[in-house]
Protein backbone atom coordinates (compact mmCIF):
# COMPACT_ATOMS: atom_id res chain seq x y z
CA UNK A 1 0.00 0.00 0.00
CA UNK A 2 2.69 2.74 -1.28
CA UNK A 3 2.29 6.26 -0.19
CA UNK A 4 2.58 7.76 -3.59
CA UNK A 5 -0.65 8.80 -4.84
CA UNK A 6 -0.54 11.99 -6.95
CA UNK A 7 -2.61 14.29 -4.10
CA UNK A 8 0.46 12.71 -1.28
CA UNK A 9 3.14 13.64 -3.86
CA UNK A 10 1.98 16.95 -5.07
CA UNK A 11 1.37 17.74 -1.42
CA UNK A 12 4.78 16.47 -0.63
CA UNK A 13 6.50 17.92 -3.13
CA UNK A 14 4.71 21.51 -2.40
CA UNK A 15 6.17 21.36 1.28
CA UNK A 16 9.33 20.73 0.09
CA UNK A 17 9.97 23.15 -2.09
CA UNK A 18 8.42 25.43 0.76
CA UNK A 19 11.14 24.07 3.08
CA UNK A 20 14.05 24.08 0.53
CA UNK A 21 13.65 28.18 -0.02
CA UNK A 22 12.77 28.72 3.65
CA UNK A 23 16.06 27.35 4.12
CA UNK A 24 18.13 29.24 1.06
CA UNK A 25 16.22 32.76 3.15
CA UNK A 26 17.96 31.47 6.48
CA UNK A 27 21.03 30.69 5.13
CA UNK A 28 21.34 34.06 3.65
CA UNK A 29 20.04 35.88 6.81
CA UNK A 30 22.76 33.52 8.74
CA UNK A 31 25.89 34.83 6.80
CA UNK A 32 28.66 37.12 7.51
CA UNK A 33 26.70 40.50 8.07
CA UNK A 34 24.09 38.53 10.75
CA UNK A 35 25.44 40.13 13.19
CA UNK A 36 24.58 43.48 12.30
CA UNK A 37 21.34 42.23 12.04
CA UNK A 38 20.21 42.84 16.04
CA UNK A 39 17.34 45.51 15.85
CA UNK A 40 19.33 48.36 18.80
CA UNK A 41 22.25 48.21 20.94
CA UNK A 42 23.71 45.43 22.70
CA UNK A 43 21.94 45.02 25.74
CA UNK A 44 23.70 45.48 28.93
CA UNK A 45 21.65 43.92 31.32
CA UNK A 46 18.60 41.39 32.12
CA UNK A 47 16.15 43.93 34.18
CA UNK A 48 13.33 41.37 34.54
CA UNK A 49 13.38 37.39 35.28
CA UNK A 50 9.92 36.27 33.91
CA UNK A 51 8.44 33.37 36.19
CA UNK A 52 8.56 29.37 35.03
CA UNK A 53 5.38 28.08 36.22
CA UNK A 54 6.65 24.42 35.58
CA UNK A 55 7.21 22.19 39.08
CA UNK A 56 10.50 21.71 39.95
CA UNK A 57 12.11 18.79 42.71
CA UNK A 58 14.62 19.90 44.91
CA UNK A 59 16.14 16.71 45.61
CA UNK A 60 16.97 16.61 41.94
CA UNK A 61 19.64 19.29 42.62
CA UNK A 62 21.47 16.84 44.59
CA UNK A 63 22.00 14.19 42.07
CA UNK A 64 22.64 16.99 39.73
CA UNK A 65 25.22 18.54 41.84
CA UNK A 66 27.00 14.60 42.98
CA UNK A 67 27.13 14.69 38.88
CA UNK A 68 23.81 12.16 38.11
CA UNK A 69 22.03 13.61 35.36
CA UNK A 70 19.27 11.47 34.30
CA UNK A 71 16.77 12.41 31.48
CA UNK A 72 14.34 10.82 28.88
CA UNK A 73 14.67 7.28 31.12
CA UNK A 74 18.57 7.29 30.85
CA UNK A 75 20.76 7.90 33.35
CA UNK A 76 24.60 9.49 33.00
CA UNK A 77 26.93 9.65 36.36
CA UNK A 78 29.92 12.16 34.84
CA UNK A 79 32.42 11.23 37.46
CA UNK A 80 34.04 14.96 38.19
CA UNK A 81 33.65 15.35 34.02
CA UNK A 82 31.37 17.83 32.18
CA UNK A 83 27.97 16.61 31.65
CA UNK A 84 28.71 18.31 27.70
CA UNK A 85 31.55 16.30 26.85
CA UNK A 86 30.50 13.06 28.32
CA UNK A 87 29.17 10.21 25.47
CA UNK A 88 25.30 10.79 25.59
CA UNK A 89 22.64 7.80 25.64
CA UNK A 90 20.66 9.00 23.43
CA UNK A 91 19.59 12.25 21.54
CA UNK A 92 16.31 12.49 23.43
CA UNK A 93 18.84 12.64 26.75
CA UNK A 94 21.34 15.32 24.84
CA UNK A 95 17.88 17.55 24.01
CA UNK A 96 16.82 17.45 27.47
CA UNK A 97 20.70 18.44 28.69
CA UNK A 98 21.19 20.96 26.40
CA UNK A 99 17.65 22.19 27.01
CA UNK A 100 18.42 23.13 30.45
CA UNK A 101 14.78 22.69 32.29
CA UNK A 102 16.49 20.98 34.62
CA UNK A 103 17.97 24.33 35.84
CA UNK A 104 14.41 24.77 37.98
CA UNK A 105 15.04 21.88 40.32
CA UNK A 106 18.43 23.37 41.10
CA UNK A 107 16.25 26.79 41.79
CA UNK A 108 13.57 24.91 44.07
CA UNK A 109 17.08 23.97 46.31
CA UNK A 110 18.52 27.42 45.98
CA UNK A 111 22.01 28.01 47.96
CA UNK A 112 24.87 28.86 47.89
CA UNK A 113 26.18 25.75 46.44
CA UNK A 114 23.19 25.43 43.75
CA UNK A 115 23.97 28.77 42.95
CA UNK A 116 27.54 27.63 42.32
CA UNK A 117 26.63 24.86 40.27
CA UNK A 118 24.10 26.57 37.88
CA UNK A 119 26.75 28.65 37.10
CA UNK A 120 29.65 26.23 36.38
CA UNK A 121 26.85 24.10 34.40
CA UNK A 122 26.39 27.24 32.24
CA UNK A 123 29.78 28.19 31.80
CA UNK A 124 30.40 25.23 30.68
CA UNK A 125 27.72 25.25 28.41
CA UNK A 126 29.15 28.45 26.88
CA UNK A 127 33.13 27.29 26.64
CA UNK A 128 31.67 24.58 24.40
CA UNK A 129 28.98 26.68 22.81
CA UNK A 130 30.94 26.17 19.32
CA UNK A 131 31.11 22.24 19.57
CA UNK A 132 27.66 21.66 20.53
CA UNK A 133 25.94 18.86 19.22
CA UNK A 134 23.23 19.35 16.29
CA UNK A 135 20.39 18.37 18.58
CA UNK A 136 21.43 21.61 20.93
CA UNK A 137 20.26 23.95 17.92
CA UNK A 138 17.42 22.38 16.90
CA UNK A 139 14.43 25.33 17.16
CA UNK A 140 12.74 23.58 20.47
CA UNK A 141 16.02 22.78 22.69
CA UNK A 142 17.15 26.53 21.55
CA UNK A 143 14.04 28.13 22.55
CA UNK A 144 14.00 26.13 25.70
CA UNK A 145 17.35 26.81 26.72
CA UNK A 146 17.24 30.78 26.07
CA UNK A 147 13.88 29.95 28.24
CA UNK A 148 15.29 28.44 31.03
CA UNK A 149 18.39 31.00 31.29
CA UNK A 150 16.02 33.92 30.99
CA UNK A 151 13.80 32.63 33.87
CA UNK A 152 16.95 31.16 36.14
CA UNK A 153 18.61 33.77 35.65
CA UNK A 154 18.72 35.08 39.49
CA UNK A 155 19.76 31.74 40.30
CA UNK A 156 22.52 31.67 37.40
CA UNK A 157 23.50 35.46 37.70
CA UNK A 158 23.74 36.06 41.62
CA UNK A 159 26.84 36.74 42.95
CA UNK A 160 28.14 36.59 39.45
CA UNK A 161 31.26 38.35 38.86
CA UNK A 162 31.47 40.65 35.17
CA UNK A 163 33.13 38.56 33.35
CA UNK A 164 30.74 35.64 33.83
CA UNK A 165 27.49 38.06 33.29
CA UNK A 166 29.12 39.52 29.90
CA UNK A 167 29.78 36.02 28.90
CA UNK A 168 26.33 35.11 29.48
CA UNK A 169 24.79 38.01 28.38
CA UNK A 170 26.84 37.56 24.70
CA UNK A 171 26.32 33.62 24.70
CA UNK A 172 22.05 34.67 25.40
CA UNK A 173 22.05 37.24 22.61
CA UNK A 174 23.75 34.93 19.67
CA UNK A 175 21.18 32.23 20.62
CA UNK A 176 18.32 34.94 20.41
CA UNK A 177 19.68 35.88 17.19
CA UNK A 178 20.05 32.56 16.04
CA UNK A 179 16.51 32.24 16.66
CA UNK A 180 14.96 34.80 15.49
CA UNK A 181 17.54 34.17 11.79
CA UNK A 182 16.51 30.33 12.27
CA UNK A 183 12.72 31.07 12.31
CA UNK A 184 11.61 30.16 8.89
CA UNK A 185 13.49 27.27 8.77
CA UNK A 186 12.23 25.77 12.21
CA UNK A 187 9.51 23.21 12.24
CA UNK A 188 6.33 24.19 11.39
CA UNK A 189 4.03 24.17 14.53
CA UNK A 190 5.01 24.10 18.20
CA UNK A 191 9.17 24.60 17.79
CA UNK A 192 8.04 27.39 15.65
CA UNK A 193 5.85 28.96 18.22
CA UNK A 194 8.20 28.07 20.86
CA UNK A 195 10.91 30.07 19.20
CA UNK A 196 8.70 33.31 18.43
CA UNK A 197 7.81 33.00 22.58
CA UNK A 198 11.87 32.43 23.48
CA UNK A 199 12.28 35.33 21.52
CA UNK A 200 9.55 37.55 22.73
CA UNK A 201 10.54 36.86 26.54
CA UNK A 202 14.05 37.19 25.50
CA UNK A 203 13.01 41.14 23.84
CA UNK A 204 11.25 41.95 27.50
CA UNK A 205 13.88 40.69 29.53
CA UNK A 206 17.17 42.71 28.18
CA UNK A 207 17.12 46.30 28.68
CA UNK A 208 16.75 48.67 25.30
CA UNK A 209 15.32 46.29 23.48
CA UNK A 210 12.34 48.22 22.33
CA UNK A 211 12.45 47.74 18.65
CA UNK A 212 13.32 44.25 19.39
CA UNK A 213 9.93 44.01 21.61
CA UNK A 214 7.86 45.07 18.72
CA UNK A 215 8.98 42.77 16.13
CA UNK A 216 8.83 39.73 18.24
CA UNK A 217 5.49 40.64 19.67
CA UNK A 218 4.00 41.11 15.85
CA UNK A 219 5.52 37.67 15.01
CA UNK A 220 4.52 35.61 18.07
CA UNK A 221 0.95 37.13 17.18
CA UNK A 222 1.01 36.09 14.08
CA UNK A 223 1.55 32.69 14.50
CA UNK A 224 -0.95 32.76 17.54
CA UNK A 225 -3.87 33.29 15.14
CA UNK A 226 -2.16 30.96 12.41
CA UNK A 227 -2.03 28.03 15.00
CA UNK A 228 -4.57 28.26 17.72
CA UNK A 229 -8.07 27.10 16.94
CA UNK A 230 -11.36 29.00 17.33
CA UNK A 231 -12.29 25.87 20.19
CA UNK A 232 -8.91 26.51 21.95
CA UNK A 233 -6.86 23.61 20.43
CA UNK A 234 -3.54 23.21 18.62
CA UNK A 235 -3.66 22.57 14.79
CA UNK A 236 -1.74 19.87 15.29
CA UNK A 237 -4.03 18.09 17.26
CA UNK A 238 -1.74 16.97 19.88
CA UNK A 239 -3.70 17.43 23.22
CA UNK A 240 -0.36 18.72 25.35
CA UNK A 241 0.78 20.69 23.43
CA UNK A 242 -2.29 22.86 24.73
CA UNK A 243 -0.63 22.52 28.15
CA UNK A 244 2.95 23.50 27.21
CA UNK A 245 1.72 26.10 25.32
CA UNK A 246 -0.12 27.74 28.54
CA UNK A 247 2.89 26.99 30.85
CA UNK A 248 4.99 29.11 28.33
CA UNK A 249 2.20 32.11 27.52
CA UNK A 250 1.25 32.60 31.17
CA UNK A 251 4.87 34.03 32.22
CA UNK A 252 4.99 36.01 29.09
CA UNK A 253 1.65 37.38 29.62
CA UNK A 254 3.06 38.74 33.04
CA UNK A 255 6.32 39.78 31.30
CA UNK A 256 4.08 42.25 29.31
CA UNK A 257 2.87 43.70 32.49
CA UNK A 258 5.71 44.01 34.68
CA UNK A 259 7.25 45.69 31.66
CA UNK A 260 4.29 48.27 31.61
CA UNK A 261 3.31 46.78 28.36
CA UNK A 262 -0.36 45.95 27.65
CA UNK A 263 -0.18 41.96 26.37
CA UNK A 264 -1.73 41.88 22.72
CA UNK A 265 -5.16 40.93 21.66
CA UNK A 266 -4.13 37.61 20.07
CA UNK A 267 -2.19 36.75 23.08
CA UNK A 268 -4.75 37.19 25.14
CA UNK A 269 -7.35 35.83 22.60
CA UNK A 270 -5.41 32.08 22.63
CA UNK A 271 -4.96 32.05 26.25
CA UNK A 272 -8.66 32.68 27.18
CA UNK A 273 -9.22 30.19 24.37
CA UNK A 274 -6.95 27.28 25.56
CA UNK A 275 -8.00 27.16 29.22
CA UNK A 276 -11.31 25.42 28.83
CA UNK A 277 -9.48 22.27 27.04
CA UNK A 278 -7.22 21.56 29.47
CA UNK A 279 -10.81 20.52 31.05
CA UNK A 280 -11.87 19.42 27.68
CA UNK A 281 -9.28 16.86 27.18
CA UNK A 282 -9.07 15.31 30.99
CA UNK A 283 -10.00 12.18 31.84
CA UNK A 284 -11.62 11.21 35.35
CA UNK A 285 -8.63 10.70 36.53
CA UNK A 286 -7.26 14.03 35.59
CA UNK A 287 -4.72 12.67 32.73
CA UNK A 288 -5.36 13.81 28.84
CA UNK A 289 -6.47 11.50 26.53
CA UNK A 290 -3.75 9.74 24.60
CA UNK A 291 -4.51 11.07 20.86
CA UNK A 292 -1.84 12.44 18.20
CA UNK A 293 0.86 12.12 19.85
CA UNK A 294 -0.20 12.95 23.92
CA UNK A 295 1.97 11.00 26.25
CA UNK A 296 1.73 10.52 30.06
CA UNK A 297 0.35 14.02 31.52
CA UNK A 298 1.75 16.08 34.04
CA UNK A 299 -0.28 16.64 37.09
CA UNK A 300 1.86 18.94 39.11
CA UNK A 301 1.86 21.31 35.63
CA UNK A 302 -2.26 20.70 34.72
CA UNK A 303 -2.79 21.83 38.45
CA UNK A 304 -0.61 24.62 38.33
CA UNK A 305 -1.93 25.78 35.07
CA UNK A 306 -5.83 25.13 36.25
CA UNK A 307 -4.94 27.59 39.08
CA UNK A 308 -4.79 30.33 36.66
CA UNK A 309 -8.05 29.58 34.90
CA UNK A 310 -10.50 32.57 36.70
CA UNK A 311 -13.74 30.89 35.00
CA UNK A 312 -13.18 27.02 36.24
CA UNK A 313 -16.45 26.47 34.27
CA UNK A 314 -17.43 23.62 32.92
CA UNK A 315 -15.91 21.90 29.81
CA UNK A 316 -16.76 22.68 26.30
CA UNK A 317 -18.63 19.45 24.89
CA UNK A 318 -17.89 19.90 21.00
CA UNK A 319 -14.15 21.25 20.06
CA UNK A 320 -15.15 20.89 16.18
CA UNK A 321 -12.35 23.13 15.30
CA UNK A 322 -9.78 20.99 16.76
CA UNK A 323 -11.72 17.45 15.68
CA UNK A 324 -13.00 15.79 19.14
CA UNK A 325 -16.05 14.94 20.80
CA UNK A 326 -16.65 14.68 24.71
CA UNK A 327 -19.27 13.21 25.92
CA UNK A 328 -19.66 13.22 29.73
CA UNK A 329 -22.68 11.98 31.95
CA UNK A 330 -23.05 10.07 35.44
CA UNK A 331 -19.06 10.48 36.23
CA UNK A 332 -18.27 8.72 32.97
CA UNK A 333 -16.47 10.53 30.38
CA UNK A 334 -16.02 9.39 26.21
CA UNK A 335 -13.09 11.51 24.61
CA UNK A 336 -13.84 10.61 20.44
CA UNK A 337 -11.37 11.50 17.96
CA UNK A 338 -13.45 13.00 14.90
CA UNK A 339 -10.75 15.05 13.06
CA UNK A 340 -8.23 14.39 9.83
CA UNK A 341 -4.59 14.76 10.08
CA UNK A 342 -3.13 17.89 10.51
CA UNK A 343 -1.88 19.83 7.90
CA UNK A 344 1.11 18.12 5.77
CA UNK A 345 4.15 20.39 7.61
CA UNK A 346 2.45 19.55 11.70
CA UNK A 347 1.71 15.85 11.02
CA UNK A 348 5.07 14.65 11.86
CA UNK A 349 3.61 13.18 15.33
CA UNK A 350 -0.19 12.56 13.93
CA UNK A 351 -1.20 9.10 14.76
CA UNK A 352 -3.71 6.95 12.28
CA UNK A 353 -6.25 6.87 15.13
CA UNK A 354 -9.38 8.11 13.33
CA UNK A 355 -12.83 8.10 15.20
CA UNK A 356 -10.80 6.31 18.23
CA UNK A 357 -12.36 6.26 21.46
CA UNK A 358 -11.32 6.45 25.11
CA UNK A 359 -13.55 5.80 28.36
CA UNK A 360 -13.09 6.49 31.88
CA UNK A 361 -15.36 6.77 35.01
CA UNK A 362 -14.88 6.98 38.83
CA UNK A 363 -10.53 7.20 39.36
CA UNK A 364 -10.12 5.12 36.12
CA UNK A 365 -9.44 4.94 32.49
CA UNK A 366 -10.81 1.57 31.16
CA UNK A 367 -10.55 1.94 27.00
CA UNK A 368 -7.64 3.84 26.04
CA UNK A 369 -5.52 4.25 23.17
CA UNK A 370 -1.95 2.94 23.45
CA UNK A 371 -0.04 6.05 23.70
CA UNK A 372 3.01 7.80 22.47
CA UNK A 373 6.54 7.02 22.85
CA UNK A 374 9.79 9.02 21.99
CA UNK A 375 11.34 5.59 21.44
CA UNK A 376 12.12 5.24 17.73
CA UNK A 377 11.64 1.29 18.10
CA UNK A 378 7.91 2.18 19.33
CA UNK A 379 7.28 5.65 17.63
CA UNK A 380 6.13 4.26 14.64
CA UNK A 381 4.04 1.32 16.01
CA UNK A 382 2.45 3.65 18.78
CA UNK A 383 1.32 5.99 15.62
CA UNK A 384 -0.41 2.91 13.55
CA UNK A 385 -4.24 2.48 13.46
CA UNK A 386 -4.08 -0.91 15.44
CA UNK A 387 -2.74 0.91 18.47
CA UNK A 388 -5.99 2.76 18.78
CA UNK A 389 -9.21 2.16 20.12
CA UNK A 390 -10.75 1.90 16.24
CA UNK A 391 -11.62 0.14 13.49
CA UNK A 392 -8.34 -1.54 11.64
CA UNK A 393 -9.07 -2.93 8.10
CA UNK A 394 -6.48 -5.73 6.59
CA UNK A 395 -4.32 -4.43 9.54
CA UNK A 396 -3.04 -1.80 8.21
CA UNK A 397 -3.38 2.26 9.26
CA UNK A 398 -6.22 4.41 8.08
CA UNK A 399 -3.33 6.96 6.95
CA UNK A 400 0.15 6.61 5.24
CA UNK A 401 3.08 7.97 6.75
CA UNK A 402 6.30 8.88 4.07
CA UNK A 403 7.86 5.66 3.42
CA UNK A 404 11.41 6.27 2.48
CA UNK A 405 13.92 6.77 5.14
CA UNK A 406 15.84 9.20 3.41
CA UNK A 407 13.07 11.26 3.33
CA UNK A 408 11.76 10.81 6.87
CA UNK A 409 14.98 11.79 7.72
CA UNK A 410 14.98 15.12 6.25
CA UNK A 411 11.14 15.94 6.68
CA UNK A 412 10.37 13.51 9.40
CA UNK A 413 7.43 10.89 9.14
CA UNK A 414 4.90 12.75 7.86
CA UNK A 415 1.23 11.66 6.99
CA UNK A 416 0.88 11.71 3.17
CA UNK A 417 -2.46 10.24 3.13
CA UNK A 418 -5.31 9.91 4.94
CA UNK A 419 -9.11 10.80 5.40
CA UNK A 420 -9.79 13.86 3.05
CA UNK A 421 -13.09 14.67 5.55
CA UNK A 422 -14.69 13.18 9.00
CA UNK A 423 -18.17 14.03 9.02
CA UNK A 424 -19.74 14.43 12.57
CA UNK A 425 -23.18 14.71 13.87
CA UNK A 426 -23.60 15.35 17.72
CA UNK A 427 -27.38 14.73 18.86
CA UNK A 428 -28.13 15.49 22.66
CA UNK A 429 -31.01 13.83 23.30
CA UNK A 430 -33.37 13.03 25.90
CA UNK A 431 -31.58 9.80 26.69
CA UNK A 432 -27.98 10.34 25.96
CA UNK A 433 -25.51 11.75 24.02
CA UNK A 434 -24.92 10.59 20.10
CA UNK A 435 -22.20 11.11 18.52
CA UNK A 436 -21.92 9.57 14.54
CA UNK A 437 -18.88 10.14 12.54
CA UNK A 438 -17.46 8.51 9.43
CA UNK A 439 -13.96 8.21 7.57
CA UNK A 440 -12.23 7.46 4.65
CA UNK A 441 -9.10 6.36 5.19
CA UNK A 442 -9.44 2.84 3.91
CA UNK A 443 -11.69 3.75 0.43
CA UNK A 444 -8.02 4.22 -1.26
CA UNK A 445 -6.85 0.83 -0.51
CA UNK A 446 -9.96 -0.77 -0.09
CA UNK A 447 -12.70 1.26 -0.86
CA UNK A 448 -14.62 0.68 2.97
CA UNK A 449 -15.72 3.23 4.88
CA UNK A 450 -15.84 3.27 8.16
CA UNK A 451 -18.73 4.84 10.12
CA UNK A 452 -18.93 4.55 14.19
CA UNK A 453 -22.05 5.55 16.48
CA UNK A 454 -21.59 5.92 20.10
CA UNK A 455 -24.01 6.84 22.65
CA UNK A 456 -23.41 7.48 26.19
CA UNK A 457 -26.45 6.80 28.37
CA UNK A 458 -28.23 9.88 30.48
CA UNK A 459 -26.99 8.37 33.61
CA UNK A 460 -23.27 7.22 32.29
CA UNK A 461 -23.86 3.71 32.92
CA UNK A 462 -24.01 2.67 29.73
CA UNK A 463 -21.94 3.21 26.44
CA UNK A 464 -23.47 1.92 23.33
CA UNK A 465 -21.49 1.76 19.67
CA UNK A 466 -22.28 0.56 16.13
CA UNK A 467 -19.67 0.03 13.79
CA UNK A 468 -20.67 0.18 9.90
CA UNK A 469 -18.36 -0.88 7.28
CA UNK A 470 -19.37 -0.57 3.38
CA UNK A 471 -17.70 -0.51 0.36
CA UNK A 472 -15.64 -3.33 -0.02
CA UNK A 473 -14.51 -4.43 -3.14
CA UNK A 474 -15.44 -7.64 -4.53
CA UNK A 475 -12.56 -10.07 -3.99
CA UNK A 476 -10.21 -7.27 -1.81
CA UNK A 477 -9.08 -7.56 1.46
CA UNK A 478 -12.21 -7.36 3.83
CA UNK A 479 -11.05 -8.51 7.40
CA UNK A 480 -11.45 -5.85 10.36
CA UNK A 481 -10.77 -6.16 13.84
CA UNK A 482 -12.28 -3.69 16.32
CA UNK A 483 -9.94 -2.97 18.96
CA UNK A 484 -10.51 -1.96 22.86
CA UNK A 485 -7.34 -1.43 24.56
CA UNK A 486 -7.70 -1.29 28.21
CA UNK A 487 -5.77 0.52 30.86
CA UNK A 488 -2.63 -1.23 32.84
CA UNK A 489 -4.56 -0.80 35.97
CA UNK A 490 -7.67 -2.95 34.35
CA UNK A 491 -8.36 -6.38 35.09
CA UNK A 492 -10.20 -8.43 32.29
CA UNK A 493 -11.96 -11.59 32.81
CA UNK A 494 -14.39 -13.40 30.09
CA UNK A 495 -17.37 -14.37 31.24
CA UNK A 496 -19.23 -17.60 30.99
CA UNK A 497 -22.00 -15.78 28.31
CA UNK A 498 -19.16 -14.73 26.08
CA UNK A 499 -18.65 -11.34 27.57
CA UNK A 500 -16.04 -9.32 29.33
CA UNK A 501 -15.96 -8.12 32.95
CA UNK A 502 -13.69 -4.97 33.27
CA UNK A 503 -12.38 -4.55 36.95
CA UNK A 504 -10.54 -1.38 38.28
CA UNK A 505 -8.46 -1.28 41.45
CA UNK A 506 -11.01 0.50 43.32
CA UNK A 507 -13.85 -2.56 42.41
CA UNK A 508 -15.91 -0.66 39.49
CA UNK A 509 -16.92 -2.94 36.78
CA UNK A 510 -18.41 -2.53 33.46
CA UNK A 511 -19.04 -5.38 31.51
CA UNK A 512 -18.44 -5.11 27.52
CA UNK A 513 -20.72 -7.43 25.39
CA UNK A 514 -20.81 -7.97 21.19
CA UNK A 515 -23.54 -9.86 20.34
CA UNK A 516 -23.13 -10.31 16.80
CA UNK A 517 -19.15 -11.65 17.13
CA UNK A 518 -18.08 -12.96 20.40
CA UNK A 519 -14.64 -10.70 21.75
CA UNK A 520 -11.74 -12.39 21.91
CA UNK A 521 -8.90 -10.98 24.73
CA UNK A 522 -5.43 -10.33 23.11
CA UNK A 523 -1.77 -8.87 24.55
CA UNK A 524 -1.46 -5.18 24.36
CA UNK A 525 1.10 -2.59 25.56
CA UNK A 526 0.42 0.71 27.21
CA UNK A 527 3.21 3.16 26.37
CA UNK A 528 2.49 6.68 28.09
CA UNK A 529 3.31 6.01 31.34
CA UNK A 530 5.97 7.46 33.56
CA UNK A 531 7.14 3.55 34.16
CA UNK A 532 8.04 3.07 30.84
CA UNK A 533 6.06 0.30 28.57
CA UNK A 534 3.60 -1.61 30.37
CA UNK A 535 1.84 -4.76 29.40
CA UNK A 536 -2.14 -4.65 28.85
CA UNK A 537 -5.01 -6.06 27.34
CA UNK A 538 -7.09 -5.62 24.40
CA UNK A 539 -10.82 -6.59 23.63
CA UNK A 540 -10.94 -7.67 19.69
CA UNK A 541 -13.66 -8.08 18.20
CA UNK A 542 -12.67 -9.25 14.32
CA UNK A 543 -14.69 -10.35 10.94
CA UNK A 544 -15.40 -9.98 7.02
CA UNK A 545 -16.99 -6.94 5.87
CA UNK A 546 -18.94 -9.19 3.77
CA UNK A 547 -19.91 -11.25 6.62
CA UNK A 548 -20.61 -8.49 9.27
CA UNK A 549 -20.56 -5.07 7.49
CA UNK A 550 -22.71 -3.77 10.94
CA UNK A 551 -20.84 -4.37 14.46
CA UNK A 552 -22.67 -3.16 17.50
CA UNK A 553 -21.24 -3.52 21.16
CA UNK A 554 -21.98 -2.24 24.37
CA UNK A 555 -19.82 -0.97 27.66
CA UNK A 556 -22.50 -0.99 30.72
CA UNK A 557 -21.16 -0.11 34.16
CA UNK A 558 -22.06 -2.77 36.70
CA UNK A 559 -22.18 -3.93 40.38
CA UNK A 560 -20.14 -6.89 40.97
CA UNK A 561 -21.71 -10.03 43.50
CA UNK A 562 -20.81 -12.04 45.82
CA UNK A 563 -17.83 -14.03 43.68
CA UNK A 564 -17.10 -11.14 41.37
CA UNK A 565 -19.71 -11.68 38.63
CA UNK A 566 -21.59 -8.64 37.87
CA UNK A 567 -25.04 -8.26 39.04
CA UNK A 568 -26.77 -7.84 35.78
CA UNK A 569 -30.05 -4.97 35.52
CA UNK A 570 -31.75 -4.41 32.22
CA UNK A 571 -29.30 -3.72 29.46
CA UNK A 572 -30.84 -1.66 26.19
CA UNK A 573 -29.81 -3.28 23.12
CA UNK A 574 -27.71 -1.33 20.78
CA UNK A 575 -30.77 -1.23 17.58
CA UNK A 576 -32.87 0.42 20.68
CA UNK A 577 -30.62 3.08 21.23
CA UNK A 578 -29.79 4.31 18.01
CA UNK A 579 -33.14 3.83 16.65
Amino acid sequence: MAWESVSGTARLLSHAAGVSLRRAVVALEAGPFARWRWPGPTPERLVIAPQDIRTADPTQAADIYAGLFAFAGKSVQTGGRSPFEVEAPSEAWTRDLHGFGWLRHLRAADGALTRQNARALVADWIAQETRAPRPAFEAEVLARRVLAWITQSPLILEDADRGFYRRFLRSLVRQVRRLRVGFLGAPDGYPRLLSAIAVAEAALSMEGQQRLVRQATHRLDQELLRQVLADGGHVGRNPGVVLDLLADLLPLRQAYTARGLSPTAPLLTAIDRMMPMLRFFRHTDGAFGHFNGMGSTSADLLATVLAYDDTRGRPVQNASWSGYQRLEAGGAVVLMDTGTAPPLPLSRNAHAGFLSFELSSGQHRFVVNCGASADERWHAAARSTPAHSTVTVADASSARFLGSSALRRRFGALVVAGPSAVPVEREDRADGILVTARHDGYVRPFGIVHERSVLLSADGDQLLGVDRLSGARRGGPDRFAVRFHLHPAIRATRTSGGEVLLVAPDGEAWVFSSPMIEPELAESIYLSDVLGRRRAVQIVVAGRVGLTPEVNWTLTRTALGQRGRPARGRVVGGADLFD
